[in-house]
């Protein structure tokens, strides 16, 4: 049997020799956006996110673990997540990095059969027993839990949690495949997935694993991996977090008119509708200046705060208080003549 044809009886649509349609259910499974940085150390205890949709937790204890971007990548690929235990750490206890599907994105998959498949590598000095990775493929009947919940298991702490994998799996330190398949319940609400190890002894300078390629889909068979263009993957990573850092040491942010003496404000619109309404951020009053429009664009003085209010799924308001406005005149918010201004709105599970 020629591949199209395994291919058309799994129920795929080939067009021009292409697998049809959307089949990758995971945002950033190559790894390709990491708007809060590529280097992550120190993760104990808590949820750290690191690339864009991936956060990684560690049991309680002392456990340091870190993330970090690699360029070590089967063929095709760009980056992939470098996950393990800090050089010289002790701590022998589960460590995990998941990734959490809102409620409306997992009912797709609820009574049916599904595939999830990744590339992983072992690092030099891996130390988990026979070189054993953790996969797990989990369901919940809650709606939009939190990773924080989800955690809680290990990687099991769902209302309702079911398992749909729950494997272990020897990997190398040579870059392979692999693939778990397991059926969903009909009561299933929400899907996650972790891939994660229980370490040993000391730990050494790479005692890592390493993903990238990351897929979960309907059917029984891993298919080929579904690449997103750069751009597109970036726009589905700003539904759930979006950084905004200033690129010049004057950039806009938007304009707005003072409603006091004290208080003028900016609309900033931000580039998709979030999940839902973030959390937000400034990075420090100091990097946020103010503009008057109206007054032939000369630099007021600086106020002496900032503050993010009244931000929604949409746009947020960045107000800059402290005095010196004029009631009703059109201001215009920018960086503070410096690049560190940073805007930060989290809407993540």
């Amino acid at each position: 049997m020629t591949k199209a044809a395994e291919l058309a009886k799994m129920g795929e649509v080939i067009t021009n020799g292409q697998i049809g349609g959307r089949r990758n259910a995971l945002v950033n499974g190559q790894m390709q956006c990491w708007q809060r940085g590529t280097a992550f150390s120190s993760i104990a205890n808590s949820l750290t996110y690191t690339a864009d949709r991936w956060v990684a937790f560690v049991a309680a204890g002392s456990a340091q673990a870190q993330v970090n971007q690699d360029t070590s990548v089967p063929e095709g690929f760009r980056y992939s997540l470098e996950f393990g235990r800090a050089n010289g750490e002790t701590d022998e206890v589960f460590q995990y990095v998941c990734q959490l599907l809102e409620t409306q994105d997992s009912l797709q998959f609820a009574n049916k059969k599904v595939t999830f498949s990744f590339y992983a590598k072992a690092g030099a000095n891996f130390s988990a027993a026979s070189n054993n990775i953790n996969v797990k493929v989990s369901s919940g009947t809650g709606t939009d839990e939190s990773s924080a919940t989800f955690s809680a298991g290990p990687a099991t702490g769902f209302t309702g949690n079911a398992a749909i994998v729950n494997a272990t799996q020897a990997i190398t330190t040579t870059w392979t495949r692999y693939t778990f398949t397991g059926t969903v319940s009909a009561s299933a609400t929400q899907i996650a997935v972790a891939i994660g190890y229980d370490p040993v002894g000391t730990a050494g300078a790479d005692d890592n694993f390493y993903i990238t390629g990351c897929q979960l889909e309907e059917g029984s068979q891993a298919t080929p991996f579904e690449h997103r263009s750069f751009g597109e993957e970036r726009q589905l990573c700003y539904r759930y977090y979006y950084q905004m850092k200033a690129a010049t040491s004057f950039m806009k942010i938007g304009h707005g008119r003072a409603y006091s003496t004290t208080d003028t404000t900016a609309t900033y619109p931000v580039p998709v509708p979030m999940r839902a309404n973030p959390t937000g951020s400034v990075s420090a009053a100091s990097d946020v200046g103010t503009a008057g429009l109206s007054a032939g664009g000369t630099t007021s003085a600086n106020p002496a705060a900032e503050t993010m209010d009244d931000y929604s799924r949409f746009a947020i308001n960045v107000t800059r208080s402290g005095g010196g406005y004029s009631a009703g005149t059109i201001y215009q918010i920018e960086s503070d003549n410096n690049t560190n201004m940073t805007i930060k709105l989290d809407a993540e599970l």
